[in-house]
């Protein structure tokens, strides 16, 4: 008790841990035992009470002793508000282990289980027929694949290899170049058309993501769709700056 006759007030400290990177403020009676300090301190820091060791730090950081005996109160140190009580767990228990989430033990529920759960987002979504369970939106999304797909097969053997072609990409002025490859790619499901360029006005030099579909300089290559591709006679265009 201070000179008033009143137990002094709680104090804030900050608390860090040899287990964790992160510091928690807590607010402890002063009239506590380390003892019982070391118990509070089980729910903050996850370390055993029993293998703990405390060290006190003032505001500035700067060391003030090891709050080394159990039956001790903790105002009998000079705690005050703002220093920082470190705890060292010696129970063995590494580094950042109640960090990694990785190590918790996760449920898991079967698939098979969890599709005859009544109360799930998957049996609400079925019983009013929406996304995956919306059959007729499905099949009509499946046709339009598959008619598109037609198309574009379609439009891809019209495009003999070595021809030459006129791009036209909507937004996107017209050019020219030869074709170099038709067919599917690893970068994007469907037909796509590579096409060399007369000029560098491309994205590549036909490979993508390390493989090599085409030859050519860098910046001369592309891939469009096949509906975008006209083959042709299209000569290189003329800029007229060879004439006198």
């Amino acid at each position: 008790m201070n000179g008033s006759g009143t137990a002094p007030g709680p104090v804030w400290l900050a608390v860090s841990s040899s287990l964790n990177a992160f510091r928690a403020c807590k607010r402890f009676s002063p009239a506590l035992t380390i003892a019982e300090l070391k118990c509070k301190l089980e729910l903050v820091v996850g370390s055993p009470a029993s293998c703990m060791e405390l060290e006190l730090f003032g505001a500035e950081d700067e060391p003030l002793g090891s709050l080394d005996s159990d039956e001790a109160l903790l105002g009998s140190y000079p705690v005050t508000d703002g220093c920082r009580l470190h705890v060292t767990d010696r129970s063995g228990a590494r580094a950042g282990q109640f960090e990694d989430v990785s190590q918790v033990a996760k449920y898991e529920m079967a698939e098979s289980d969890y599709d005859k759960r009544t109360e799930s987002v998957r049996s609400f979504l079925r019983q009013r027929s929406w996304g995956r369970w919306d059959r007729d939106r499905e099949q009509e999304r499946q046709r339009q694949r598959e008619q598109r797909r037609d198309r574009e097969a379609a439009a891809a053997a019209a495009l003999p290899l070595g021809a030459r072609c006129e791009v036209r990409v909507p937004g996107q002025p017209c050019r020219r170049g030869a074709i170099a490859f038709v067919g599917e790619t690893d970068f994007k499901p469907g037909i796509w058309v590579g096409v060399r360029y007369d000029e560098p006005l491309g994205k590549h030099d036909g490979s993508v993501d390390g493989r090599r579909y085409f030859e050519c300089p860098p910046k001369f290559g592309a891939f469009v769709r096949p509906q975008h591709v006209t083959a042709g006679d299209f000569p290189p265009e003329d800029d007229g700056l060879d004439e006198l």
